[in-house]
């Protein structure tokens, strides 16, 4: 018997005629590790709370066709007595998050649950120093960086132990080495404790080879399923990109199987370019010449943003920057990574005024950033936080960027259209921004800043919650804007994305700029804040981080013995 059965699944949400869910079939085995991917808005989230018993109880509207739980119909099922067997991490960790100590909040879900004060104790202990919290127990959890509020909900949630994990994208504001820890610790709790997963994920070189089966959504449907090798060649015949970019490029190769790590996509390529003796070395050497040659002419372009030795400390609190300098020129794409807590969203609030450093200087186009702060420099720079919510509060999507217009008191003069159109959200003009999914309003967030057109862009993880070929049209917006001469500074951990786009690459750790330069200078050379396809073409073809670089400069080699070209 199944632990869940679903038959026939259709959901509408209150006031809505298009369906979020439709025909959903799907079994689920206990101790099963199952990733669901899809584009945004494919119903991956609703999906989750049907299981999660949310909906329609909490959400309200109209449901069809049965869902079942160890046999039995989930509606008929006590509240709270699910609550105990299933676990769910939300895609926004602070719709969940109470307390306001981090102690307390993993605290809080046992307290409800009864339990007594010994056992909680341990577990809270336990679970803090798995998830890397202790240092940081007492900690106000409104000072959080998203990525520590995102550790904290999964923990608050592990530490209740129920049988089934509910995951919407719980490492979207994890750096790569954080997020890759939770993935293997939660892929331990399947594998030593039966627990059964169910993973929401976008990001999917960090989780594809873990689950045991893949489902893909699109139009809240599922529209195929099965083993990972076989719903990566199924998803790329269908002409749909929700597969890692290692897998995707030996998908649409006659290889006799698909790789799905770095470890064995380089063992297989190895395989076919060893016989040309080139393995070992770098089938390219001029390329990293010419993108230096680059950057240094792009370093001859004024400066657009100058930071000169900032320090900064919140109060009562330790140096969160400590004595960071660096400029960014005009055209220029920049992005920011880095571990979490390590100040890159302090550093952009610097950048823009928000926060006034405690030593040092900021300019901006040549004038300092002073007591005026953001309005200073408002009139011709966008700038986007971390949580797209705060920026929400208009009936409609399209009121949302008017109200951004005559607030700069600038006339639509058909700048709502084409913002919406380059964001995809022509079909969300007339919504509730709050009824969107999460990736949806941070599209809608995103063009209520940028439908101004400024000439400096700043965006704190811009490609949280959104899909592939949503990331897609976001880079290429940005790529225009740094092609007319505009700048682009973003903070993320979307590491394929940076690799992508940008231009210039800066490793932030413990407040300080640790690297900067060219991305395939930084990227290319980094073991963990590297690219999946840099790290498999590490050491055999230089200048290599991206899937279209990998068949302009990898693909050739194979032709010969592959018979694709």
């Amino acid at each position: 018997m199944p632990l869940f059965k679903i038959e026939n699944l259709t959901y509408y949400y209150p006031g809505t005629e298009k369906p979020a869910l439709r025909g959903i079939n799907l079994e689920i085995e206990e101790g099963e590790f199952i990733l669901i991917t899809g584009g945004s808005g494919s119903g991956k989230s609703s999906l989750a709370r049907v299981l999660a018993g949310l909906i329609p109880d909490f959400y309200g509207g109209k449901i069809g066709g049965r869902v079942f739980f160890q046999g039995k119909e989930l509606r008929t099922l006590d509240r709270r007595k699910l609550a105990r067997e299933v676990g769910i991490v939300f895609q926004d960790p602070e719709k969940q998050i109470v307390q306001t100590c981090v102690e307390a909040e993993i605290a809080f879900g046992l307290e409800n649950l009864g339990l007594p004060p010994k056992e909680m104790l341990w577990r809270v202990a336990e679970i803090m120093s798995f998830m890397g919290l202790t240092s940081i127990k007492e900690a106000f959890t409104a000072n959080l960086s998203g990525g520590q509020k995102q550790k904290l909900a999964l923990a608050s949630v592990l530490a209740m132990q129920p049988r089934v994990l509910i995951l919407d994208e719980p490492t979207s504001q994890l750096d790569p080495v954080s997020g890759e820890d939770i993935l293997n610790l939660i892929k331990r709790l399947n594998e030593e404790m039966s627990f059964t997963v169910i993973l929401i994920e976008q990001r999917l070189e960090r989780c594809f080879h873990l689950a045991d089966r893949v489902v893909l959504m699109e139009g809240g449907e599922i529209v195929c399923q099965g083993k990972a090798p076989e719903e990566a060649r199924e998803a790329i015949k269908k002409g749909l990109p929700f597969v890692p970019p290692v897998t995707r490029f030996f998908a649409s190769l006659p290889v006799p199987f698909i790789p799905l790590t770095v470890k064995e996509g380089r063992k297989l390529l190895c395989s076919y370019i060893k016989k040309e003796n080139l393995h070992g070395k770098k089938l390219s050497d001029s390329d990293s010449e010419n993108k230096s040659a680059q950057v240094r002419e792009a370093s001859k372009k004024r400066n657009i943003v100058s930071v000169q030795n900032v320090w900064f400390s919140y109060p009562g609190g330790q140096e969160v920057l400590k004595d960071i300098s660096f400029d960014v020129h005009e055209g220029e794409f920049v992005a920011i990574i880095g571990e979490n807590g390590a100040g890159k969203s302090t550093l952009l609030k610097v950048i823009m005024g928000l926060l006034k450093p405690s030593r040092g200087k900021v300019y901006v186009q040549g004038k300092e950033v002073g007591d005026k702060g953001f309005k200073e420099i408002r009139k011709f720079t966008a700038y986007l936080s971390q949580n797209p919510n705060d920026y929400l509060f208009q009936d409609t999507v399209e009121d949302e960027l008017l109200f951004t217009l005559r607030n700069f008191g600038l006339k639509d003069i058909g700048l709502i259209d084409e913002m919406l159109e380059k964001l995809d959200l022509q079909r969300y003009r007339k919504t509730n921004p709050r009824d969107l999914s999460t990736g949806e309003r941070q599209r809608v967030a995103l063009a209520s800043v940028l439908v101004t057109k400024p000439r400096l862009i700043v965006l704190d993880e811009p490609t949280r919650g959104i899909d592939f070929r949503l990331k897609e049209k976001l880079g290429e917006l940005l790529r225009k804007e740094i092609e007319k001469g505009n700048t682009v500074i973003l903070v993320t951990h979307d590491v394929e994305f940076a690799a992508e786009f940008a231009t210039k690459v800066m490793l932030m750790f413990a407040g300080r700029i640790v690297c900067d330069g060219e991305k395939h200078a930084v990227l290319g050379k980094s073991i963990f804040y590297s690219p999946q396809i840099g790290k498999l073409c590490r050491d055999l073809c230089e200048g290599v981080l991206t899937f279209a670089e990998a068949r302009e400069k990898i693909l050739p080699l194979l032709a010969k013995r592959l018979e694709v070209i």
